[in-house]
Parts: structure tokens; sequence; C-alpha cells
């Protein structure tokens, strides 16, 4: 298929090609951002603004609901959307031009990987968990604060609002659990360092499902859009646009649905690993912080109670976890007491009732 034809395909009419001088500001801005940025990565600014600035830059007419700017690489092109404000094509460029940096091509110019992402010959893997790595690392670039947004009626915080939401979250968390830097490595330098990490956390099964489920995730929002562009081209209203409200209806509870049983995922295959692999009171102490921690990574929605309650389970195991490895490893009566394993017991206790309290449990202790 040309590349005439994936655009159609895709709905991009090309209206006219960036400029070279444009195109080199871009590049020099960009490489000089992402060096910045992540110095520890291999990146060398002066290659890669030369890499950068041999790219074809174009501004389009695009679909509505399609992403701001679209990253070719048959022919090593950027597209931008035409509303796109001058002053902002950087922002946009930043995301599509750590693609191409991550791409790797056999001799045939046949795409075999993008970072996160394989591409084989029957499916590709990887491509929502790959998109909201290079999106968390483009709003690293670009400064971008955490704002609170609401999506299907799941809450949280996001450095990413308007792209990839739900699918940022679940790989935030992700990047929280394994290290940032080991996420944004594997991201730019399409290597298995990620991959291994989570699996040696989680099982190769339960990361193929997380995969899986943000895939899923994406495939879910681009149907729903795609429902609703219909939607917009039928002028009355009525049976077929009423099938279509209820196909999106049906969606997006799909997404919440999906969200939430894979952020289940993560909590309870990570965290109990990390649980068992506690030997010595400080790392327990550490794991009591990262998993009270994490509630700042997770979503809530109405009625979503399995963080709360595995935490409450977690701290009740992790106080008789502290009574054994208190007393060598056995089960026998306590010993007593020094001031600083007396204050980690109070840290749990309040903990539990703090929890209960919110709950509206009562205290059970």
């Amino acid at each position: 298929m040309s590349i005439e034809s994936d655009l159609r395909k895709d709905g991009i009419e090309v209206v006219s090609q960036l400029d070279t001088l444009v195109v080199n500001g871009l590049a020099r801005n960009i490489a000089s951002r992402l060096c910045a940025t992540f110095p520890n990565f291999g990146l060398d600014e002066k290659e890669l603004f030369i890499k950068l600035s041999r790219l074809d830059m174009y501004i389009a007419k695009m679909p509505e609901g399609m992403a701001e700017a679209n990253y070719f690489y048959k022919n090593n092109s950027i597209y931008f959307n035409e509303h796109i404000p001058k002053e902002d094509l950087e922002e946009f460029a930043i995301h599509e031009c750590i693609h191409h940096i991550q791409e790797v091509k056999d001799k045939k110019n046949y795409l075999l990987r993008m970072g996160l992402c394989d591409y084989t010959e029957f499916k590709i893997y990887g491509l929502a968990l790959n998109e909201a790595a290079v999106q968390l690392m483009s709003s690293k670039v670009i400064g971008i604060q955490k704002d609170f947004v609401k999506y299907y009626g799941l809450s949280f915080e996001t450095t990413s609002p308007s792209y990839y939401p739900l699918e940022c979250c679940l790989v935030n968390q992700l990047a929280y659990l394994v290290g940032e830097d080991v996420l944004f490595d594997s991201t730019l330098n399409s290597n298995d360092k990620f991959k291994e990490k989570m699996i040696q956390i989680t099982s190769l099964k339960n990361f193929m499902s997380i995969e899986n489920a943000i895939d899923d995730i994406l495939q879910f929002e681009e149907t729903v859009i795609k429902l609703n562009n219909k939607i917009l081209e039928i002028d009355d209203r009525n049976k077929k646009v009423d099938n279509l409200v209820q196909k999106i209806s049906d969606l997006k509870n799909d997404i919440k649905v999906t969200f939430l049983r894979t952020q289940n995922l993560i909590v309870s295959s990570c965290f109990d690993y990390m649980f068992n692999e506690i030997t010595n009171l400080e790392e327990l102490e550490a794991y009591r912080r990262k998993l009270y921690k994490f509630k700042d990574y997770t979503a809530t929605a109405d009625g979503y109670t399995f963080f709360n309650d595995y935490y409450i389970e977690k701290m009740g195991q992790l106080e008789h976890k502290y009574n054994i490895l208190e007393n060598g490893g056995t089960e026998t009566a306590l010993i007593e007491e020094t001031k600083e394993q007396s204050k980690i017991k109070l840290i749990f206790r309040s903990l539990k009732k703090m929890i209960y309290g919110i709950l509206g449990l009562g205290e059970e202790f």
C-alpha cells in the first residue's frame, strides 16, 4: 500500500509542507530538550539534531478526534493537524520525534519494533503501552504539571490530561513500581529491561494480561471516537443514532471495567511479590511506604474499594510479619520491644484505624 493510500485510509489530507528552516528549528530545540531531560539514555545532541532534521513535516487536514500529530515510519514524516497554531508545533512534535528515535527496522524498511511495541507478522503487541510511555516522556520534557481529571467515571491525577490519560495512568503505576528510568530507557532505546523487570515482579502471564488490557482500552476509545463521528454525519435523530449511542455507552463501561480490573491486577500481583521478598524490618518499612504512596497513582470510582481493602489486608499481614522478623523468624512470644520497633507498630495500627474510620467500618483492634 502506498503512502498516499495510507494517508487516505486515516483521513489525512496534506495541505502544505513545512520549510527546511522551520524543521531545523524544531529539530534543534527538541534535540536539546530531550538530551537535557534524559541525560542518562545515551543521547547525543548533535547526532539527534541531524537525525530529526531529516524528517519531512507537513500540515494536514485530519478527522475529528484523531491525534493532533502523527508519525509515519514508512516515509519518515510527521503530519500536524492544520488547526495547531505554529507556536505550538514543537509541543506536538516531541511525541512524534520520540517515535522516530525508537523505531527499529529491517533492511527492507519493515518496522520490527518501536520502543515497547513489537510488530510481528500476525499481531502488534504493546501499542498502547508504548504510546502511553512516549506520552509520559513528552509530558516530562514539556514540564506539564499534574492535573485532576475524570473520564468514564474514573477520577485520577495525571501529567497527560488530554492525551491517552487512562493508558498513562496505568503505565505510570508500572513506572512507579519498577522505576521511571527503567521504563524510559526501554521506551527510547527499544530494549527489554522494562519487560524483564515487570515479569520478575508479576510473572509473564500477568504482564501480558496488563499489556493486552491497555491495548484494549485504546481500541475501545478509538471505536468510541469513530462512532461519535458517525453520529455527527447523521442529520436527524433516528433508531440508528439510538443504536450508536447505546454502543458508545457499552464501550465506555467496557473501558471503566477493563481499567479497574487491570489496576487491581497491577496492585495484587506486584505487591504480593514484593511482600514475599521482605526479609528484614527495613525492607518491611520500605514496603509499607511504597504501598501507602501507591494510592496517589490509582484511579478511583464510585463504589470502588479494592485498593483500600487490599491495603487493610496487607497492614494486618505486615504486622504479623513484623512480629516474626522481630523474633528472628519464629512464631514465639514477643520479645521486649525497642522504642523504634514500638514506633513502627504504632504506625501500622494508626494507619489501619484511619482506613477503617474512612470506610466507616469502626475499630476492630
